[in-house]
C-alpha cells in the first residue's frame, strides 16, 4: 500500500503493509524518540503529534496517516529545548524513558491552552506513564515553565 507521510517537515512516499502501525513507520525512519512500552495504548511513551494533535502512535495504522503530517520529538527540538530544563530542575527526569512522549504532549497542551489550568494539565499528563516519579515533578515543572513564559511576557 502506497502512502505518503510528511514525517517532521520531510515528505516520505513509502509502500508498506496494511497492518503496519505508525510507530514502526517512525521508527524505521530513525525517529528513536517514539518508544514501545505497554502496546496496549496506555503509557504514553509513542505519543507522536497526527496533524498537530497527540495521538498513540502504537494504535494508529501507518495507512490511516496518509497525507497527514506526524511530527516526533525529533521534529519538535526548537520548541522542546527551553521546556526540558524546567523538568529536569524538578528532577522529573529520572530515568528518562517517558520525556518523549511526555515532553510531546506538554508541547501540544502548550499550543492549545496559554494559560492551562491544573485540571488541563493533568489531563494532559494522565496519558503518559511514569514509574520513577509519577506526575509531581513533571506538574511542578510545567507550572514552573508557564510562570517563566509569563514574566517573559509570551503568554
Amino acid at each position: 500500500m502506497l502512502i505518503e507521510i510528511t514525517l517532521n517537515g520531510k515528505k516520505i512516499k513509502e509502500d508498506v503493509a496494511p497492518d503496519m502501525l505508525l510507530i514502526d513507520f517512525v521508527r524505521e525512519h530513525k525517529c528513536f524518540s517514539v518508544k514501545r512500552g505497554c502496546e496496549t495504548s496506555n503509557c504514553g511513551l509513542c505519543t507522536v503529534l497526527l496533524d498537530e494533535k497527540p495521538v498513540l502512535s502504537c494504535s494508529i495504522l501507518a495507512a490511516r496517516a496518509d497525507g497527514c503530517s506526524v511530527r516526533t520529538l525529533e521534529g519538535l527540538q526548537e520548541e522542546a529545548e527551553e521546556f526540558v530544563v524546567f523538568i529536569a530542575e524538578q528532577g522529573a527526569e529520572q530515568c528518562g524513558f517517558c520525556n518523549p512522549g511526555f515532553v510531546v504532549n506538554a508541547i501540544a497542551l502548550f499550543r492549545e491552552y496559554t494559560d492551562p489550568t491544573e485540571e488541563q494539565i493533568l489531563s494532559f499528563l494522565a496519558g503518559n506513564l511514569c514509574r520513577c516519579s509519577g506526575y509531581e515533578g513533571q506538574l511542578r515543572g510545567i507550572k514552573e515553565f508557564l510562570k517563566y513564559k509569563k514574566a517573559k511576557g509570551e503568554q
